[in-house]
């Protein structure tokens, strides 16, 4: 558990350290308590187990279903307020380039009057660069515990963002490789892409309706937090647009990797009934000639077996000419 004391007014921050097992964790919650007019809390916590959580809980006065879905960590994205306290799930997101893999993790914002706690399950921790970022811009505590759940947001979308374009990348390779001249089974490789993009498409859709309510005004908040969820909230727009075109390409370029298959299939259907038809002429005067009747045309002819020879070459020769010709061969 991190922590972290801002003044509203003048943006300036205490830290304290909540990791010592001197006592120190007894004096954080002590000083959450007795927090002054002014002042609020940002508490990060990673992970955390049911009794830290309550014990923090108890403090900050949260309502049981909010540390139940806080330890859970298995929400969609959402929103729901519990009197004074607003609690919002958001899904956090990052792109594996090693292995094509779209990642997903979890943070629940809890805000409530005088403090706003964040809960990451996962290995991002999108927090870190949302302090870095709430660091460096002090106008941003006057804001207050909702300028958290902004830099927090806001930091989520840019790496939405940046997956996507990733996402995108991959697929543009892909369409390359559908449409090379190569004949390379490319099945697995799309449809792994397109699971990995309804995965994506699962943590950012249900979170747009979320955003919506904040980019309008709202008694408890700041007026002046509105513009910066309606710039979050036009970023996450755009991506799940982009989400929901690279989803239909994908289905697109299945399709038609699909019916390049069925074509090859149709090639070399075409190839083997081309060249058995070829030797069926060769096979049938073979056929003929191995009867042994008595009396057969040009047996005694001395050239009767040369003959039989140069029909054979020259019907196999006029049907090779002929499916050259439409393409068969």
């Amino acid at each position: 558990m991190e922590c972290v004391i801002y003044q509203e007014r003048t943006g300036e921050c205490e830290q304290i350290d909540c990791r010592q097992q001197d006592g120190s964790c007894q004096a954080t919650l002590e000083r959450l308590a007795g927090l002054e007019q002014g002042e609020f809390a940002w508490i990060r916590m990673d992970e955390p187990r049911q009794e830290e959580l309550q014990r923090l809980g108890e403090y900050l006065k949260l309502h049981p279903l909010i540390i139940e879905d806080a330890v859970q960590a298995h929400q969609h994205p959402k929103q729901e307020r519990y009197g004074d306290v607003l609690a919002v799930a958001v899904k956090t997101l990052w792109f594996v380039e090693q292995t094509a893999d779209v990642e997903t993790g979890e943070v629940m914002i809890i805000l409530g009057p005088s403090f706003a706690l964040t809960v990451r399950h996962g290995p991002d921790d999108p927090t870190v660069e949302a302090a870095r970022r709430f660091s460096q811009e002090p106008q941003m505590a006057r804001l207050g515990p909702v300028g958290v759940l902004h830099a927090v947001t806001d930091v989520i979308v840019d790496a939405y963002a940046d997956a996507a374009a990733q996402v995108r990348t991959d697929l543009t390779e892909l369409e390359r490789s559908v449409f090379s001249p190569a004949r390379d089974d490319l099945t697995e490789q799309i449809y792994s892409l397109k699971r990995e993009v309804v995965e994506f498409r699962d943590a950012i859709q249900p979170l747009v309706p979320v955003m919506q309510p904040f980019t309008t005004a709202r008694e408890d908040w700041p007026r002046q937090v509105v513009p910066y969820f309606r710039d979050v909230t036009d970023h996450l727009t755009r991506t799940d647009t982009e989400v929901r075109a690279l989803d239909d390409l994908l289905t697109s370029v299945l399709d038609a990797h699909l019916a390049k298959v069925g074509t090859w299939q149709n090639d070399d259907m075409r190839r083997i009934s081309a060249w058995a038809a070829i030797f069926a002429i060769p096979t049938m005067v073979a056929g003929i000639y191995g009867m042994n009747f008595s009396h057969m045309p040009e047996l005694n002819w001395r050239y009767g077996y040369p003959c039989a020879l140069a029909v054979m070459a020259l019907g196999a020769g006029l049907l090779y000419r002929a499916f050259r010709r439409n393409g068969w061969l």
